[in-house]
């Protein structure tokens, strides 16, 4: 079991350690609470020393916003140009914000709190956050110290669960759980919304079904066999919660798979991570790819798994060509590889905040962004 340890009022302590972002237990612990004033957080929280926090919850929140404004300061700092450099590449900025952002989040995790079993926080003002971090973690029969900015995460996620977000398509709801990614940029939903369907197309597979709310557009579009998979166990039962509250349970079949379910269809989708690259932490691999693995595995089977005159559509990005992560002729290679040519294109800009805040180190690429529909078939 991975436990951290420390020492208060001279006495050895443990509990186990939960951390979602799967870092390790930190191994310098102090004791904090009300007289820990936010420069001597920060000088520890920078030096790797976690703050155990016993003051007052809503105390702890404020310091940790103390925090932010520290670490963000100095980000903004750093990211100016030092007079007389040459101007960064895309590649080089993207890796510098990647570097930040992970340097801040370690950071920012150096503020813990201590949980009872049943995940109750004997702080005083704490709110109650069993529901919350049930859904997050599951039972707790033990105490254990989790950060308070994954804490924090794990009461915005129950949130999204608990309201939802409207997608136009479906003039409904998809209920996002924790750890799988919300589908809040509607502009892909939207795409698979309106590309035509291959004529008399009655089934489809959903590769990577995350929330379940492609499968639940192409079930409303008409499909009536929709199979989607997914490896992700947290993933899977939140796409059949979300089927099942839209009433498509008997079209829509959910399997723990890589990649491909069995068989062929008329219709194969997929939305793969659009940025290849390490991810720093478990929601991340819904926007990292690392090597482009489930983009050339995707590509390099769907033949296989296409019926005669069937297509493939691919749900992508190319904000990684602007960052000079992946040229287009290196996509078009691996399309061509894998004995598939393109049928069609149908791409939307971004409506995202970030596409037009001039501030976001990667404007310049988030800018000229474009998301894409590819329609791939088999090669004649």
């Amino acid at each position: 079991m991975n436990q951290i340890t420390w020492t208060e009022g001279g006495t050895g302590r443990a509990a186990r350690w939960r951390s979602e972002s799967g870092w390790p237990a930190p191994k310098k612990v102090v004791v904090a609470d009300d007289t820990m004033n936010a420069d001597t957080a920060y000088r520890l929280a920078l030096d790797g020393t976690a703050l155990l926090w016993r003051g007052d919850f809503q105390n702890a929140r404020q310091l940790l916003a103390a925090l932010v404004r520290r670490v963000d300061h100095k980000s903004a700092r750093a990211r100016r140009p030092k007079p007389g450099a040459a101007a960064a590449t895309p590649t080089e900025l993207f890796h510098r914000h990647r570097l930040q952002q992970l340097q801040r989040a370690r950071t920012l995790a150096m503020l813990l709190i201590p949980f009872e079993a049943g995940h109750t926080i004997a702080l005083r003002r704490a709110p109650a956050v069993q529901e919350a971090c049930l859904e997050a973690y599951g039972p707790a029969a033990e105490p254990y110290v989790a950060s308070l900015r994954e804490l924090l995460g794990v009461i915005g996620a129950h949130e999204w669960r608990r309201k939802g977000v409207r997608i136009a398509a479906l003039d409904a709801h998809i209920h996002p759980w924790y750890g799988v990614f919300s589908p809040v940029r509607g502009e892909y939903v939207e795409l698979v919304a309106q590309a035509p369907l291959p004529p008399g197309a009655q089934l489809a597979f959903d590769i990577g079904a995350g929330s379940g709310v492609l499968s639940a557009v192409l079930a409303r579009r008409g499909i009536l066999r929709v199979v989607g998979t997914d490896m992700d166990a947290r993933a899977l039962g939140c796409a059949r919660e979300n089927i099942a509250r839209l009433g498509l349970a008997s079209q829509v079949e959910l399997l723990e798979a890589d990649l491909f379910p069995a068989g062929r269809a008329p219709l194969v989708v997929c939305n793969p991570p659009w940025l290849p690259g390490k991810p720093s932490s478990a929601i991340e691999y819904a926007i990292y790819d690392p090597d482009s693995r489930m983009l050339r595995c995707f590509l390099g089977g769907l033949a296989a798994h296409l019926e005669p005159g069937g297509e493939g559509w691919l749900i992508l990005s190319d904000l990684a060509e602007h960052l000079g992560l992946r040229p287009r002729d290196q996509l078009l290679g691996w399309i061509a590889d894998a004995g598939l040519e393109v049928v069609a294109r149908h791409d939307v800009r971004p409506t995202h905040a970030k596409a037009s805040d001039p501030d976001d180190p990667l404007h310049a690429a988030r800018s000229r962004e474009v998301t894409s529909l590819w329609r791939l078939r088999a090669a004649r």
